[in-house]
């Protein structure tokens, strides 16, 4: 990432789509045309995983590090490869607000058009070799996902620490029986990952021949209720229920008084340093075929991660654990000579941390509504005090929107009138977005990226996430009319201006 360029930030589900909810079909296309007007080099997403209304829909909370979330596959992209008839998806759903992400609607209507496919298409997978060469290539992951995704089907739905003990402990001949009487339900799932990837793929040509980059984001830590976990438990802090000692999140920051507890649970390093890393090469294997570079997040945690015990209800009384990092990231420079990182170091960033960053090569990321205070000179954040290897935000996923944080002064009266120094004028919150991401786009970091709402101009009401508030995120969606020819067109002048151009 050390050529100038630049990329916006929008995630799929925010795409517009006919089905409730973002997907890989003409939405993304759009979306893509859209970047290409714009003279853009970088789609940045968030991570592609299943999501679960039970748990607020939220990509960074997943039953699998490595399947892809069902709900982004195009009916229509599914039409056009003969999996279902034009018929079948021009009823069945109606959009109430295109506007708001529908998960639950969306899951409900593709889960149907999902087993039609399976159905109609049966004879047509038994022969075909590209779903066979599929579950041959992913095998390492698919079948232990699309065996708990039977179970838990089968189990209705309850998490897998409560299965009973021989499930739960994945007693052989438990999980046989499982095999031998859910094989249309097992193939089912291997299907629609099969449908997901292949879509994904072939979106993923799409940008490649309009030289568009994809920036994935890779989360740190893994839900308690996945796959991963049940497949996996040696390589996680857990009790002889199998139920984790500690969970992960960070301290009190900027986005909390009380930090962030997140739940997950904490990885066994010293049995992770044994298998030679193995989980996390496949791992970073896998990312590293779905995505050109790769945001890992919560970076700091490689080095030393917010360890706390299970039973306490915030993450407050907490403590600071090493992590092998050092070791992970040249286990990985030996496998992937090339390690395409973006490191997410926001938060309490220790110089440890950034000799940890330094040694590989990472970038990280400024954003530039942090910047604006009293101490702006000696501010990381702001754009004076970039470096080349690095990539500035307006903002991210879990910050306000630029127009609703200006609206709000979270920057305060000292970061108001930082923010009017530093521009040499008084601007009102509606201009506020345009001119932040015009000191981003004129920084010397090689990398600019600026969420779509910012480029809209969107209020708070357009926020992505709030953190620690478990409901009401993940829902904005772009309309297709927002994807307009002028604003192409302003956001490719200001990237010719600055040198960021293809």
């Amino acid at each position: 990432m050390q050529r100038r360029a630049s990329g916006v930030l929008l995630h799929v589900t925010s795409l517009p789509s006919r089905f409730g909810i973002g997907d890989f079909g003409p939405g993304a296309r759009q979306f893509a045309q859209f970047l290409t007007q714009a003279a853009q080099s970088y789609w940045q997403i968030l991570p592609l995983t299943p999501t679960s209304t039970y748990i607020g829909n939220s990509p960074y909370s997943s039953d699998s590090a490595f399947a892809v979330n069902p709900l982004l596959i195009s009916p229509e992209q599914m039409v056009t490869d003969g999996w279902l008839d034009a018929a079948d998806i021009e009823s069945g759903y109606v959009q109430e607000n295109p506007a708001v992400a529908d998960y639950e609607g969306a899951e409900i209507y593709k889960d149907k058009l999902l087993r039609l496919a399976f159905e109609r298409g049966r004879e047509r997978l038994a022969g075909d070799p590209r779903f066979q060469s599929f579950c041959h290539d992913e095998v390492s992951w698919l079948d232990d996902y699309a065996l708990f995704k039977a179970i838990k089907r089968r189990r209705g739905g309850a998490g897998w620490a409560d299965w009973p003990a021989e499930l739960r402990d994945r007693r052989a001949d438990a999980l046989d029986y499982v095999r031998q009487h859910e094989t249309d339900e097992i193939e089912y799932i291997r299907f629609v990952q099969h449908l997901a990837v292949s879509q994904w793929r072939g979106l993923r040509r799409h940008l490649r021949e309009n030289d568009i980059q994809v920036i994935g984001d890779m989360p740190i830590y893994v839900t308690e209720d996945s796959a991963d976990v049940w497949a996996n438990p040696k390589l996680f802090k857990l009790g002889p229920d199998k139920r984790p000692l500690l969970v992960a999140g960070v301290p009190p920051d900027y986005f909390s008084e009380t930090g962030q507890r997140w739940g997950n649970p904490v990885y066994d390093w010293p049995v992770h340093e044994k298998t030679g890393f193995d989980w996390w090469l496949r791992r970073m294997g896998h990312n590293m075929e779905l995505y050109d570079i790769i945001r890992l997040d919560h970076f700091r945690g490689f080095e030393a991660y917010w360890e706390i015990e299970a039973h306490e209800e915030t993450a407050v009384r907490g403590r600071w654990v090493e992590a092998p990092g050092l070791a992970l990231f040249k286990a990985m420079q030996r496998r992937f000579p090339s390690l395409p990182i973006i490191a997410e170091n926001l938060g309490v960033i220790t110089a440890e941390v950034r000799e940890l960053m330094a040694t590989f090569g990472f970038p990280g990321m400024k954003i530039l509504q942090f910047a604006f205070g009293a101490e702006i000179a000696e501010n990381r954040d702001a754009p004076h005090n970039y470096d080349r290897n690095q990539v500035a935000y307006t903002g991210t996923h879990d910050n306000n929107t630029t127009l609703g944080w200006a609206r709000a002064d979270e920057a305060g009266e000292d970061g108001k009138k930082a923010l009017y120094a530093y521009l040499g004028r008084e601007v009102t919150p509606e201009e506020t977005p345009w001119e932040l991401i015009r000191l981003v786009m004129a920084s010397r970091a090689a990398t600019a990226v600026t969420p779509m709402q910012d480029l809209l101009c969107l209020g708070e009401g357009a926020r992505m996430n709030m953190p620690s508030v478990a409901k009401g995120n993940w829902s904005w969606r772009a309309v297709p009319d927002q994807f307009d020819h002028g604003l192409a067109d302003r956001l490719r002048a200001m990237t010719e201006i600055f040198g960021r151009n293809h």
